[in-house]
């Protein structure tokens, strides 16, 4: 997590003059609703976004790109929250589980610390090819923070539906 608070630190240093004159319209009602009324894992997927999505619609200016990248951004926060939340479950789950079962076996608590520190410069570095594309334009901020937002959403989502303990 501390890389990504570089970056978005970085990132926000731009951003932060033109969005003092304004407030940003976020509100993370979108994503929960649209969350709460899916049905499976691809219709949870395509959520991820939505509050970003009606933040920009409705903050005027909404699709300037300092507005773009300041909506991601509340997202991205908004999922991250998430995510340390749910990982924060399923290591206590882990730990009940490891200590249910005998020495030889794989621990659960090191599968999990392993996989999520594995999956952390993944998405930075899977973001960091998204900005890339962009050819150093304005939309490449944008575009990053879009990514990690992204990437952010399906991990937690992964987390939350994935069978632990056995």
């Amino acid at each position: 997590m501390r890389g990504i608070a570089i970056i978005l630190a970085l990132l926000a240093a731009p951003l932060t003059a033109p969005l003092a004159a304004q407030e940003l319209s976020f509100s993370s009602l979108a994503t929960e609703a649209c969350l709460s009324s899916a049905e499976n894992a691809a219709e949870r997927a395509v959520c991820a976004g939505e509050a970003a999505n009606a933040c920009m619609r409705d903050t005027p200016g909404g699709y300037a790109t300092v507005v773009i990248g300041g909506c991601f951004s509340l997202e991205l926060d908004w999922w991250d929250a998430k995510l340390n939340a749910i990982y924060q479950v399923r290591l206590k789950e882990a730990q009940a589980f490891d200590a249910t079962i005998p020495d030889y076996l794989p621990s659960q608590v090191e599968a999990l610390r392993a996989m999520q520190r594995a999956w952390i410069p993944f998405r930075d570095e899977k973001c960091g090819f998204e900005r890339t594309q962009w050819g150093g334009g304005t939309g490449a901020g944008p575009a990053f923070l879009a990514c990690l937002m992204h990437e952010t959403a399906d991990q937690v989502l992964y987390l939350e539906f994935s069978r632990m303990g056995g």
